[in-house]
């Protein structure tokens, strides 16, 4: 049996459908050369029909099994270790298999009818024949191709204005071949390339690099390594010397990003650097369309593909010789999946590293806790970049309290005369606050009532801009009333501070200023992000306000000034990383300032200039901030010392939700007495999630907590049997090691 072709009479198959495993199908004799794993097949599901992927073969047993009835896809979309892959992270987070693999696999081939086009080229090649034709259109066509050896339609069409007819009447004349073959749509066709300009690695770098490098050429194993670099130090320069190596050994590499912003600017850098050495690059995120995704997952699949870029998804990229995988920013929240399959990118990429014996990168500024302390527990190999390159100093960070400096403007005394002081040398300006819309709500002052959503336990977001009221859970909308339906005030005003509102303020207070917004609702349409990073490249924006994505990656040298002005928002949420949190994004948004030949400053704007956090942000000191952090997270064995398993319970009937809530817990306490867990599961709730009811849905909460995963993973099996228990109308979800408790 081999792992390409089936040889026995039945596969395995992942239906898209809400099953916990993976089902068995005949292989009718018709389609046995066709089936293969990683194919995409039409199967029978009680009385309908489904979509599923084969994962692999099995030996039929004495129970007749149903016929798989299509092959969709002529060629399959991933190989056997990739299914093998994608079936044992649908184990770990308690997802259904079939459900797993359609999160991994490109939009838009879930369901029977849909199919992704694929665009034709044509490629003319020239014959042997040394004459040359009559006409002089004829002949210098027929010599572009000859000098390239073979040229397609769409690069003749680039050279020469409707060269049809022409084509045609070389073919006729036996001057050219021509064959139809498929063409693949690049997003990124049209992303200007620089030159590369060679940079000197300073010692630490090269340092990093050599150990690299040593676990790249040595025999195929898993090797993970944490760079561990402030803001700055030439992390990225690292990447692309590993991923040079990597390829150089005939392997391929691939690199994970946090947020589609970073992908185009990443994207110029890594093709700038390969432009010489013939670098087949894809990229792979959920902006793409359907079809350039389906384009770029086919090209990797066949092997046609040397790196890949992308998002958490990418993660699942079906790279058949995976040498290497690059965790950017590996601290961002944005690797964690929300929905649905709730897998983390972070955690599978080392999944992945240990299945396809690669080595794994992952690097941060700021690293989450979890993984430092990996590293000096010696399960990671510690890199440390502590300084920033070419000699350039960290910006000096000041904590403004606002307590001495109230007043009606968004931006304190200070802040504001720092940003004229930039603005009159030319320099660049971020300011940060991670609210988007003009408002957080609108009040009624004449009765204190605020306008809040129908669906989810929150205000709606007002946004003057687009004239509207608006949740961001659900996307519930409406127009702003002209008085309040509790006592038909007409005194509704904004109150609080968003990025549309800070965007209005600057304009007014600097009119002369360059002004642009960087959030969800200015970057929602295809190519916004790169448009944006463009400009503050090209120096066409003074002042860049946004949301926590400014504070991802991005690498501007002319900001030397960075303003935080709600630093006090997500301290006070109830969650034991919240500080963790805030360090990482003001560290980050830090990070932004002096990067180029001048210095940077940062002003953080807070109400709480004494909290531990805020301190160490100020002092650049991560390790500090970690060691303080990390004592208290021993004390209550929460991670990296204990692992955590969420249980939230949703139905539109409140009390049907309470209800199953309070009987799940009382199983699950009942059941981990009885299997002599009580002392290695603790059993927390349940009770009300930080956002009680979202898209209409009344949420309660189960937290699982041990300090081994073992019986914890046990628990999860319990959690299993008990799933069926639940009444109608109640949706319990099993979130793995979650990152958040909203």
């Amino acid at each position: 049996m081999t792992s390409t072709t089936q040889q026995t009479q039945a596969a395995e198959i992942a239906v898209v459908a809400p099953l916990d495993k993976t089902l068995s199908y005949s292989i009718p004799t018709t389609l046995a050369m066709d089936v293969r794993i990683g194919s995409r097949v039409r199967v029978p599901l009680g009385r309908r029909q489904v979509v599923g992927y084969v994962m692999g073969w099995m030996e039929p047993g004495d129970t007749p099994l149903k016929d798989i009835l299509e092959v969709i896809d002529p060629h399959p979309l991933f190989h056997a270790h990739h299914a093998a892959f994608y079936l044992r992270a649908a184990r770990y987070y308690v997802c259904p298999p079939g459900v797993a693999v359609k999160t991994a696999l490109p939009a838009g081939l879930s369901a029977l009818d849909s199919k992704p086009s694929v665009l034709s080229d044509k490629l003319y090649q020239a014959t042997t024949s040394e004459e040359q034709p009559q006409g002089a259109r004829q002949r210098e066509i027929l010599n572009f191709i000859r000098s390239a050896n073979q040229a397609t339609l769409s690069q003749l069409r680039q050279q020469f204005s409707a060269p049809h007819a022409v084509l045609q009447r070389l073919e006729s004349l036996g001057f050219v071949q021509v064959e139809e073959i498929e063409r693949c749509r690049d997003p990124f066709a049209e992303v200007a390339v620089d030159d590369h300009q060679a940079v000197v690695l300073n010692p630490a770098q090269q340092q990093a690099v050599n150990q690299v490098e040593e676990a790249l050429e040595g025999p195929a194993s898993f090797r993970s390594f944490l760079l561990h670099g402030v803001t700055g130090s030439g992390k990225t320069e690292v990447y692309l010397r590993a991923i040079a190596r990597t390829l150089k050994l005939g392997r391929q590499a691939l690199v994970l990003v946090p947020e589609i912003a970073l992908t185009p600017q990443l994207v110029a850098r890594f093709r700038s650097w390969f432009q010489e050495h013939d670098v087949r690059l894809a990229v792979l995120h959920s902006g793409l369309s359907d079809g350039e995704r389906y384009d770029a997952w086919r090209q990797v699949a066949r092997g046609d593909i040397d790196v890949v870029i992308g998002a958490r998804s990418a993660v699942f990229a079906p790279l058949p010789d995976l040498g290497l995988i690059v965790v950017d920013e590996e601290h961002d929240g944005s690797y964690k999946q929300s929905e649905g399959f709730r897998y983390n990118a972070r955690d599978l990429a080392l999944m992945r590293g240990q299945m396809d014996e690669a080595v794994v990168l992952l690097g941060s500024a700021t690293p989450v806790l979890t993984t430092y302390q990996r590293a000096l527990d010696g399960h990671l190999t510690h890199l440390q970049l502590p300084e920033r390159t070419a000699e350039r100093k960290l910006p000096q960070v000041q904590l403004v309290d606002l307590s001495q400096h109230e007043g009606e403007s968004l931006l304190s005394e200070p802040l504001q005369a720092a940003l004229a002081e930039a603005l009159q040398a030319g320099e660049q300006t971020l300011l940060l606050l991670n609210r988007r819309g003009y408002a957080p709500f609108l009040l009624c002052h004449d009765c204190g009532a605020s306008l809040r959503c129908p669906n989810c336990d929150i205000t709606l977001t007002y946004s003057q801009v687009q004239s509207s009221l608006r949740c961001h859970y659900c996307d519930f909308r409406i127009n702003p009333p002209s008085s309040c339906d509790h006592c038909s005030g007409v005194r509704l005003l904004p109150e609080g501070m968003g990025t549309e509102r800070l965007e209005e303020e600057i304009r007014q207070n600097f009119p002369d200023a360059r002004v642009a917004r960087m959030d969800r609702d200015t970057t929602s349409r295809k190519g916004a992000h790169h448009r944006l990073v463009g400009q503050m490249m090209a120096g066409e924006i003074d002042v860049l306000i946004g949301t926590q994505m400014i504070a991802k990656g991005h690498d501007f040298p002319a900001v030397t000034l960075v303003g935080v002005l709600n630093a006090d928002t997500a301290l006070n949420l109830p969650d034991f990383r919240s500080a963790e949190r805030v360090f990482s994004l003001l560290s980050q948004v830090a990070g932004r300032a002096g990067r180029g030949d001048r210095p940077g400053r940062v002003m953080i704007q807070t109400y709480a200039a004494d909290n531990y956090a805020l301190d160490y942000v100020a002092r650049h000191d991560y390790q500090g901030f970690a060691e303080l952090e990390l004592s208290q997270r021993q004390a209550l064995d929460y991670p990296p010392f204990g692992y955590l398993v969420n249980l939230v319970l949703s139905g539109n009937d409140e009390n049907k939700v309470h209800n199953a809530a309070e009987q799940l817990s009382a199983n699950l306490m009942s059941s981990a007495v009885a299997g002599s867990m009580d002392m290695a599961v603790e059993v927390l709730g349940p009770a009300p999630c930080l956002l009680p009811r979202l898209r209409n849905k009344h949420r309660m909460q189960i937290l699982l907590k041990s300090v081994q995963r073992e019986p914890l993973r046990r628990q999860i099996e319990q959690v299993g049997r008990f799933r069926s228990q639940l009444p109608a109308g109640v949706v319990l979800t099993v979130d793995v090691d979650p990152v958040d408790m909203f």
